[in-house]
């Protein structure tokens, strides 16, 4: 039986994932021949990837061998780049973190000045945790969709302050100010394999990933593999109609969708509204179209009951959104990600119940809900964890 590099990458992944691994575990995962499955652990071992780790408990003979990644082997590099800020990550072959960069941006950071900061971040590291060029296997990005991730091109990003990210080659430039190879994919598809990566103690292979921020983005998982159109369009769920006669936040959007009620955007706008009508019962300026998400979170902390009913009625509105992405795909497990989400759990748990109330299928169906592990630095790992596929080539 032959293995293909996929294979090779799943049981190298399966490995970097765990402690220690014994070659019963990986028999078990994989339908790998064992006399191939020995040879194969022998090349990586040869390769450099994986040592030798101690000997596991005899059930009578031998005592078999532990393996584990050489996690200093080999670095990754992880980049996301939101509508707000683009954080870089570096990370050693078990996908642990080992520092990050913020950068904003704002209306000055063109694509240019960020692989300029990049490229002297890069270096930076490369002193500090005395990395040779040949020990940094790449970078994988995932950016604000949609995006060619065959082409590395971001198309257009919508309600993206930083100028110059219309329509760029971003893989081609990225590769060539860095020297090193480049992949691409959108944010919350990366967001969803960073979570799959730390769920690999009690794996999840069928994931719903939902980002509430400034719009409402997603991704969908089955059988551990990403679920990829003939289009991207992370975006297309806050498109989702779920009221026909509904408000429209965009003229470009369609009546009544998901993005028009549950998005930050969409909350800013109802504050607007109560305070042109005279019934907000709070104080944010003293112009209060000037009212911004900040300025949410701070009356948030301070447990203002109006905010959080508001934000409770927000959540509410994702998980009919929810509900009806659910009904389809059936996931085990659906990660709530993104900053209303992070900071509001009025808002998460609105969502959570909402989605519940509406689920339809067999009695002792309930998928999971989490807010997710790794919150902002999430798509930066998953990102890196893409690079995988890179290491058997």
């Amino acid at each position: 039986m032959s293995t293909s590099l996929s294979q090779k990458a799943a049981v190298l992944r399966f490995i970097a994932q765990r402690e220690f691994t014994l070659k019963t575990d990986l028999l078990q995962q994989f339908a790998i021949h064992s006399s191939a499955l020995t040879r194969m652990l022998e090349e990586f071992v040869q390769a450099g990837f994986i040592e030798e780790g101690g000997r596991g408990q005899s059930t009578g003979g031998r005592k078999p061998i532990l393996y584990q990644i050489k996690s200093r082997r080999l670095f990754l590099l992880g980049l996301d780049i939101s509508r707000t800020y683009s954080i870089l990550g570096l990370f050693d072959l078990k996908l642990t973190p080992l520092d990050f960069c913020t950068w904003t941006m704002d209306k000055q950071m063109t694509p240019e000045l960020l692989i300029h900061l990049m490229k002297q971040q890069v270096h930076q590291w490369k002193e500090q945790f005395s990395i040779d060029s040949t020990s940094l296997l790449g970078l994988g990005v995932g950016a604000v969709g949609p995006v060619d991730r065959e082409k590395g091109i971001i198309i257009d990003p919508q309600r993206f302050h930083a100028p110059g990210w219309q329509h760029i080659s971003l893989r081609e430039h990225m590769a060539e100010a860095l020297q090193l190879p480049v992949l691409l994919e959108n944010g919350s598809n990366t967001a969803l394999l960073g979570e799959h990566w730390h769920d690999s103690q009690q794996p999840v292979n069928h994931m719903l990933y939902v980002h509430a921020g400034v719009g409402i983005r997603f991704a969908v998982m089955t059988d551990g593999k990403l679920v990829h159109g003939a289009a991207d369009n992370e975006a297309a769920i806050g498109q989702m109609i779920i009221q026909a006669d509904g408000s429209r936040l965009h003229g470009q959007s369609k009546t009544g969708v998901l993005e028009d009620y549950a998005s930050i955007q969409a909350l800013e706008q109802r504050i607007h509204m109560l305070y042109a009508t005279g019934q907000a019962d709070f104080a944010f300026a003293s112009d209060p179209t000037a009212v911004h998400f900040q300025m949410m979170m701070e009356q948030l902390k301070a447990g203002n009951p109006s905010l959080k009913q508001l934000f409770g009625a927000a959540g509410s509105y994702l998980g009919i959104g929810l509900a009806n992405a659910i009904n389809l795909l059936y996931p085990e497990k659906v990660i709530i990600g993104g900053p209303l989400s992070h900071y509001s759990d009025d808002y998460f748990e609105a969502a959570a119940a909402s989605a519940t109330a509406n689920l339809y299928g067999p009695a002792n169906y309930r998928p999971l809900f989490s807010k997710g592990k790794l919150q902002e630095k999430g798509v930066a790992a998953g990102a890196a964890s893409m690079l995988y596929s890179l290491l058997l080539l």
